[in-house]
């Protein structure tokens, strides 16, 4: 059984390096959108309960917007018709909410472009939106009580959701809203990412991020964080990387091991991590399993040094890559500016003043950054090629994560409003 086990493991970790042999172009980012479908970017507005759509590349000018939460009043009346359901209710609001609910953490859209699903935090379910009329398709309630960041499939027919208060993450028809499987996680599972061939999901579980043990020395409190890699077919466990060991092993024993938004390059051979607390990211090489590199980023001298004001532990958060996978883009959340960074020297950019921003993704075209500024309500678009911004658009009440996505080609709203 160990022998067959250490070779299941080893064919994971040559799959994830070997399956593209060459990196992506511009027009994998964005292919060509589906006959009578239009690409387009969703923002979240989380506290808001709402999504914008904007275009996905160009002016990135507004198209529409949908009420996340048309089911609000049912949904009240469950909770306050359950104590325990009501405490986390408030306990979400002001503790990851800062005093706000939390509405649209995450979403994508269908193949066909008639609906969106989004994770809703406040209400720990995830929910298919109908795209023209704005009512609920299907709801599935996640086990524990809030939801969190989800991933959809390289074919755009599963999503997986964490489950954050349960340590689980389920797996979702994007169709139809029933759970295809689901496995167990870290403490506070988070990010989660498909590898490109649809094989294994990563998941990163990021620990408790609410108290104010946020000293290096008080690191072990936080519960227990690493990532697991998954069979995407089984939901099996086949790998678990504890970053805590590989942070030692690279000199880094002060740093936390709560790994955050993380992008992996083309090949999938490198994958880019940030952690609570750091101004930076790092460099993991996937088949030798080290930590090969570390980028540490500027401070904003206004930033206070009190880690207990930074938001659930957060220093830097949001991290995407350009299709060539030359260039990295990050979001420094708690230091108000986004940057481009040169994946071959780390070399930062210009750095783009921002208000808290939340994320990072990619245009349609591959050409511009998007990041999220929750504390200005709207996203902004930085040129991967000069690092410098290209515009800035309006959109509602912190927004947070962007994702790319289809609606039909004439939409430009919910009919009923």
């Amino acid at each position: 059984m160990a022998a067959s086990r250490t070779r299941h493991l080893c064919s994971v970790a040559a799959a994830l390096v070997l399956t593209v042999a060459a990196p992506a172009t511009a027009a994998s980012a964005s292919s060509a959108a589906p006959a009578g479908l239009r690409e387009v970017l969703f923002v979240g507005n989380n506290w808001d309960g709402t999504a914008d759509v904007i275009r996905s590349s160009g002016d990135f000018a507004k198209i529409g917007r949908i009420n996340v939460i048309p089911d609000k009043d049912a949904r009240m009346a469950e909770i306050n018709a359950d104590p325990i359901k009501w405490i986390y209710f408030q306990a979400i609001r002001n503790s990851v909410g800062e005093g706000h609910d939390q509405f649209a953490d995450d979403m994508y859209s269908t193949p066909d472009g008639r609906s969106v699903v989004v994770s809703r935090p406040s209400f720990a379910d995830v929910v298919s939106l109908d795209l023209a009329t704005g009512k609920v398709n299907w709801r599935f309630p996640v086990s524990g009580y809030r939801a969190d960041h989800m991933a959809v499939s390289p074919d755009g027919t599963r999503v997986a959701v964490s489950a954050s208060t349960a340590n689980t993450v389920h797996v979702l028809d994007i169709d139809t809203g029933k759970q295809l499987g689901s496995f167990a996680t870290g403490d506070k599972p988070h990010e989660n990412i498909f590898t490109k061939d649809g094989k294994y999901i990563w998941n990163m579980s990021i620990g408790d991020v609410n108290t104010d043990l946020d000293s290096p020395g008080w690191d072990w409190s936080k519960g227990d964080r690493h990532i697991t890699v998954v069979d995407a077919t089984t939901y099996k466990q086949v790998k678990v990387i504890d970053m805590r060991q590989r942070l030692d092993a690279f000199g880094l024993k002060d740093f936390s091991d709560a790994v955050r938004p993380a992008v992996f390059s083309a090949d999938e051979s490198k994958l880019y991590f940030q952690v609570s607390f750091f101004n930076g990211f790092l460099e993991y090489d996937v088949a030798t399993d080290k930590i090969t590199r570390m980028k540490t980023l500027p401070k904003n001298p206004a930033t206070s040094e009190d880690r207990t004001t930074w938001v659930n532990d957060s220093r830097h958060h949001g991290i995407s890559m350009n299709p060539g996978s030359t260039k990295l883009c990050v979001a420094g959340t708690m230091d108000d500016y986004a940057t481009v960074v040169d994946r071959a020297s780390l070399q930062e950019g210009p750095l783009v003043t921002t208000s808290k921003p939340y994320w990072a993704t990619v245009s349609g075209d591959g050409k511009d950054c998007i990041v999220s500024e929750s504390g200005a309500d709207q996203v902004t678009a930085i040129d991967f090629a000069t690092g410098r911004k290209v515009t800035s658009v309006p959109v509602g009440d912190h927004p947070q994560r962007v994702r790319l996505g289809h609606v039909q080609a004439d939409w430009t709203g919910p009919s009923g409003g």
